[in-house]
C-alpha cells in the first residue's frame, strides 16, 4: 500500500472510522477534508449486497444530477447527416460519422462521451476492444444509443452521470464538487441514493445497501448512515 501523505494522516485525524455519520454531516467533513489545491471531485461510494454474475443483479443505467456533476463532459456524437445538425444544437462537442471511428482506431480519445444512433452501432460495435476497457462503449441502458440525440445530449451536458456494479457489488460515481454547497451536494446524493433503491432487485435477500461512504479525490471516506439520506 503506497504510502499516505501528511497532509491525509492529518485530515483522516477528523474522521471517525467508527461512526455512520448522518448525511449532512458528512458531507460537511468530506468538503472540511479536502487536501488538494484544486476543487477537488466527491464521489459516493454505495457496498452493495449485489452478485453481477446474476443478470438481474448487474445494475447499471444513468441518472441525472439536480444540481450537475461539476463537469463539462466533452461529447462525439456518431450518426449519419440526416442527425448532425441536431446534435450540434444540442451542444455536441465533436458530431461525425465513419471518420471519427477511423481516428478513435488512430489513438484519439479527446472525448468523455459518445452517443450514436443504432445505425452506427454495427461499425462501432468493432471496436469495442478499444471502447469497452475504457467504459467509452455506448449503451441503451445510459441512454447513450438512441434516436434522441438532443435528450442525450442536454442530458450528459447538464449533470447526467452513469452507473455500474462492478464485481464486488460497489457502485461509485460522482456527485459533485468541494465547491458545490452542502446542501446541493445532499441532494444529488438522495437522487442517486433513491435511484438505487428503487432499482433493488426482488431476488436480493438479506441488507441491500451495507455501506454508504463519501470521498474527495486523494481526501479520507466518511461513512454515512443510510436512514438519514431518505
Amino acid at each position: 500500500m503506497a504510502k499516505r501523505s501528511r497532509k491525509y494522516a492529518e485530515a483522516a485525524k477528523l474522521v471517525d472510522r467508527n461512526v455512520r455519520y448522518n448525511l449532512m454531516d458528512a458531507v460537511d467533513l468530506a468538503k472540511k477534508t479536502s487536501i488538494t489545491k484544486f476543487d477537488a471531485t466527491v464521489e459516493i461510494a454505495f457496498r452493495l449486497n449485489l452478485d453481477s454474475r446474476k443478470a438481474e443483479q448487474n445494475l447499471r443505467g444513468a441518472i441525472v444530477l439536480p444540481h450537475g456533476s461539476g463537469k463539462d463532459p466533452r461529447v462525439l456524437v456518431l450518426t449519419k447527416s440526416a442527425k448532425q445538425e441536431e446534435a450540434k444544437l444540442a451542444g455536441a462537442d465533436y458530431v461525425g460519422d465513419t471518420e471519427y471511428l477511423e481516428k478513435i482506431k488512430a489513438g484519439w480519445f479527446e472525448f468523455d462521451v459518445i452517443v450514436a444512433t443504432p445505425d452506427m452501432m454495427g461499425e462501432l460495435g468493432k471496436l469495442g476492444k478499444i471502447l469497452g476497457p475504457k467504459g467509452l462503449m455506448p449503451n441503451a441502458k445510459t441512454g447513450t444509443v438512441t434516436m434522441d440525440i438532443d435528450k442525450a445530449v442536454r442530458e450528459i451536458k447538464s449533470g447526467k452521470i452513469t452507473y455500474r456494479v462492478d464485481k464486488t457489488g460497489n457502485i461509485q460515481v460522482i456527485v459533485g464538487k468541494v465547491s458545490f454547497e452542502t446542501e446541493k451536494l445532499a441532494d444529488n446524493i438522495r437522487v442517486v441514493y433513491q435511484t438505487l433503491i428503487r432499482l433493488k432487485p426482488s431476488t436480493v435477500k438479506g441488507i441491500y445497501v451495507k455501506n454508504i461512504a463519501i470521498s474527495t479525490t486523494m481526501g479520507p471516506g466518511v461513512k454515512i448512515l443510510p436512514d438519514s439520506i431518505a
